[in-house]
């Protein structure tokens, strides 16, 4: 009330007449509802946000002007002590929910718990600098559908290149296949899922079903008509906690794959999350961010990296330690959230409690391939040894020598250089500097 009572002052002080109408008391934040008297300019109280955080000695002002569908301005004030959301309360209001795919994410501004379908998502893009809360809120998603679903309900495929967020999950009976650490193998995963979405659209096709929900129901009617026990299609969650190693490693098949998944899988129950700390232009392509459409965004360091994740400014002023701002499939507003904390041990004695029931059972044609052995790489290409001679011999390579060298097109002489620093004849690409040749004349194998 005492606050209100300063913002209405400030206001006045600046020329601004307004009322404070209603106060909501969040876990990290209070929202104060100003009704600005006929007349005022909302421009006007937005530019006086460094002034109305002057004021009230605030470290940092949100202000959502207007508040959607009411006409009010928001003015959002950090609490000096941050309450802790639980998963466990937000859970317990809303679960067991009839959808699987139901997941906590915290709570809002009034304090209400928050939780969402992945379905109706129905992919996801998590993104926010380090120690924002990214990994808590990918862990809470995960626990919501271990707590939720049967392991033939919910199949999980998990690809982790940092090898230490999401490897507590393996021996889950939920995996379709071990926590994927390797970003080469990454990408082979993305295109194993890829062909599994092919083949749902195959069976949908066949029994002319339009997506997963009505293959299912024919399935069990069938079940129960002719006494069979057809296994039904599961859902599969696939999630991606660190995109932007992948991009660097992998960057034009992830990229692929992950447009292909987020245009078409839908229908085959088929969804995807993909996280990054990394919420730069070179990370979330056009492609990718065009075709995700819902987002969550931490608190990250400039309004630039906001607008590339949720398409306006607003995630530089959250608090960090899980104060998101979540944008639902097809919302023009933001809603501001307190997200849910897991603690490690939890997580831990969630997944004990899951294994005990019931042991992993890996599907084997999801495993991605084994990369080949190093040693017996050399190339398909006829020019290879007249290529890796030349190479040694001049001591410097790039496509267009080769290009010029053997009259072959850019293509072609792309593929040889790729072969040449697989087989560690060359060293990778540095920018604009010439490729670094690993092997001298006086090699034995020269």
């Amino acid at each position: 009330q005492r606050k209100g009572q300063v913002l209405e002052n400030t206001l006045k002080d600046f020329g601004v007449n307004a009322k404070v109408t209603q106060i909501k008391i969040g876990p990290a934040v209070t929202q104060y509802e100003i009704q600005p008297a006929q007349g005022v300019k909302v421009s006007k109280i937005v530019n006086l946000h460094n002034d109305i955080a002057l004021a009230l000695a605030a470290k940092d002002v949100r202000i959502e002007a207007p508040i959607p569908g009411r006409s009010a301005v928001g003015i959002e004030v950090p609490n000096e002590k941050i309450s802790l959301v639980s998963l466990k309360e937000v859970l317990d209001e809303k679960f067991p929910s009839n959808n699987k795919l139901e997941v906590g994410l915290g709570r809002d501004i009034s304090g209400d718990p928050i939780t969402v379908p992945l379905n109706e998502m129905p992919h996801l893009l998590v993104a926010g600098s380090t120690g924002s809360g990214k990994s808590v809120c990918i862990n809470g998603i995960i626990t919501s559908i271990l707590l939720n679903a049967k392991p033939h309900e919910v199949k999980l495929m998990l690809i982790d290149p940092k090898m230490v967020e999401l490897n507590v999950y393996n021996g889950i009976p939920h995996l379709l296949i071990p926590v994927v650490t390797n970003p080469h193998k990454a990408a082979q995963a993305l295109e194993k899922i890829v062909a599994e979405m092919e083949r749902r659209y195959d069976l949908f096709q066949h029994s002319s079903t339009r997506n997963i929900k009505g293959y299912n129901e024919l399935i069990r009617k069938q079940n129960q008509e002719l006494d069979e026990k057809q296994p039904e299609l599961p859902y599969i969650v696939v999630i991606v906690d660190e995109l932007a190693d992948l991009m660097m490693v992998a960057g034009k098949e992830v990229e692929n794959a992950i447009q292909r998944i987020t245009q078409m899988a839908r229908a085959a129950g088929i969804h995807l999350i993909v996280a990054t700390q990394r919420p730069s232009v070179d990370v979330i392509t056009g492609i990718i961010k065009n075709n995700i459409p819902s987002r969550i965004a931490f608190a990250v360091s400039s309004q630039t990296d906001s607008r590339t994740i949720i398409g306006t400014g607003g995630a530089e002023k959250l608090l960090g330690k899980g104060d998101m701002l979540y944008v639902g499939n097809g919302d023009s507003s933001q809603t501001r959230i307190q997200g849910a904390f897991l603690s490690d041990q939890e997580v831990q004695d969630v997944v004990n409690y899951v294994v005990e029931q019931q042991q992993a059972n890996y599907v084997k044609e999801m495993e991605p391939d084994a990369p080949v052995d190093k040693s017996e790489m050399k190339s398909e290409d006829a020019l290879y040894d007249e290529a890796y001679l030349f190479v040694v011999e001049q001591q410097k390579a790039s496509t267009s020598l080769l290009q010029r060298q053997f009259r072959i097109g850019y293509n072609r002489a792309s593929r040889l250089m790729d072969d040449l620093e697989r087989n560690q004849v060359i060293g990778p690409q540095k920018g604009s500097k010439p490729r670094q040749v690993l092997i001298d004349l006086n090699n034995d194998e020269v």
